[in-house]
């Protein structure tokens, strides 16, 4: 079948993207779901932080390939050995197919597993073949979900099914940004009621970390970015407290509102100086998560004596640490029910003729949550 999609063919090309089009929107062939396999037709895909790097080359990819991992979407084809979903379920995927058997998901972390993460490494499928092609020639897929197209063909394993209720452009935050944000607060930091909730970095996962904190019922939520306009928006979110990064005495700020440092500080704005603020904002005894994605140069520096004395705690966060069978259903029941207004993140919709102009905004911190409808 021929479908249109968004190919990144070369990264690292110059700035303004709306004017270097990395992004190339073409026919390509699509094949159907072998075994274990499902087709959906994609309704709704969010632009995040991840697709940006593979553009920007920070984060290199297999090319040609097919972006965007944060989608929802309609089942129209099922391969052999599907059972559990139908043609026409609404299903949101996880962009980690986990395959439920390797150490990582058996010790109930699936977030890691194991095989997906080879499988995304090499931008394939988990049979380690590709279903999208132009002119014979393979085209990979980001994350396994290849959500910038008509179409798209993922393992079983990927899908979460929701309710049809719920409207596509805000049920494909759930597949990234949302369980990665909220997830960082709930199951990686396990955060409590009344605690000290620091977030650094006010993108769409930062910002789900503080819908999170917020729904939590934290004794206080401090944001902390270097965008104005972002800091103001998360006042309208219900902060009790925002610091500007730029300001030279932010940290002294925070431990100031805090009387010694939040008990929690998640950084998602996948940058060194953002992690070390983090790290630096959390007081004696508390837990620092990492939860942003930078290139694998990144570095910060940390007191030895600091770690153990103070016993502090560093955490990585990937996916939230999110079961997302168990966890994306919980959001969106969080989300039904008025206690985290997720739908408030997203800027706009945009159609593929977009897509370019859409990634400089999200490389200037000028938008949080745009939403591709192909």
């Amino acid at each position: 079948m021929k479908i249109k999609a968004a190919i990144l063919r070369q990264s690292g090309v110059p700035r303004p993207y709306a004017e270097s089009k990395p992004l190339s929107i073409e026919e390509v062939e699509i094949d159907p779901p072998k075994s274990n396999e499902v087709m959906i037709k994609v309704k709704a895909v969010g632009l995040c932080h991840s697709d940006l790097v593979a553009i920007s080359g920070e984060r290199g990819k297999p090319m040609p390939i097919v972006l965007g991992h944060e989608a929802a979407g309609i089942i129209t084809e099922l391969g052999d050995n599907v059972e559990g979903f139908e043609i026409g379920d609404h299903v949101v995927p996880s962009y980690v197919a986990s395959c439920g058997l390797c150490e990582m998901c058996s010790s109930g972390r699936p977030a890691l597993c194991e095989p997906a993460t080879v499988a995304n490494a090499k931008a394939v499928l988990r049979d380690g073949t590709t279903r999208l092609k132009q002119n014979g020639k393979s085209i990979h897929h980001h994350s396994g979900v290849a959500g910038f197209a008509e179409y798209s063909v993922l393992s079983k394993e990927a899908l979460v099914k929701i309710e049809k209720s719920i409207p596509f452009e805000q049920a494909a935050l759930f597949g990234c940004g949302v369980v990665t944000g909220v997830g960082s607060v709930i199951n990686t930091a396990d955060a409590k009621a009344g605690q000290f909730i620091g977030v650094v970095g006010l993108g769409g996962v930062g910002l789900s970390a503080v819908l999170a904190s917020l729904a939590l019922g934290a004794g206080k939520v401090i944001a902390i970015d270097l965008s104005a306009e972002k800091l103001e928006f998360a006042k309208e979110l219900g902060v009790h407290h925002t610091v500007n990064a730029a300001d030279k005495d932010a940290i002294e700020q925070v431990h100031k509102i805090t009387d010694g440092g939040v008990h929690i500080a998640v950084e998602t704005a996948g940058s060194g100086r953002a992690l070390q603020t983090a790290y630096e904002i959390t007081r004696r005894g508390g837990t620092t998560v990492a939860a942003g994605m930078p290139g694998p140069e990144a570095e910060i520096n940390l007191s030895h004596l600091k770690i153990a004395a103070e016993e502090r705690c560093l955490r990585g966060s990937y996916m939230g640490s999110c079961v997302a069978k168990r966890d994306i259903p919980r959001y969106l029941n969080m989300f039904k029910a008025g206690s985290l207004p997720v739908d408030k993140l997203m800027s706009r919709t945009i159609k593929f003729n977009e897509l370019n102009e859409a990634m400089d905004r999200l490389a200037d911190a000028k938008t949080i949550r745009e939403v591709l409808l192909p």
